[in-house]
């Protein structure tokens, strides 16, 4: 689980950290703080790959590097 990028920044429009899981498709979390959203998003992260497994959905595999944006 820990091998998924986890990209966090501050939303002016929540008022909170966000932090995406961008592998894992809809996997975000929030806090107030950097940390809190961390510990957020390995929570929704647990979450999501115990929905997938038990539903019977693919479950990327972690790429383990940055990933790239155009």
């Amino acid at each position: 689980m820990n091998r998924y990028e986890i990209i966090i920044f501050w939303s002016d429009e929540d008022l909170a950290f966000i932090a995406d899981v961008p592998e894992l498709p809809g996997c975000m979390a929030h806090g107030d703080t950097h940390e809190a959203a961390l510990t957020e998003a390995k929570n929704a992260m647990s979450l999501w790959l115990e929905t997938a497994q038990s539903v019977g959905w693919t479950v990327p595999k972690a790429r383990g590097g940055r990933l790239l944006f155009a």
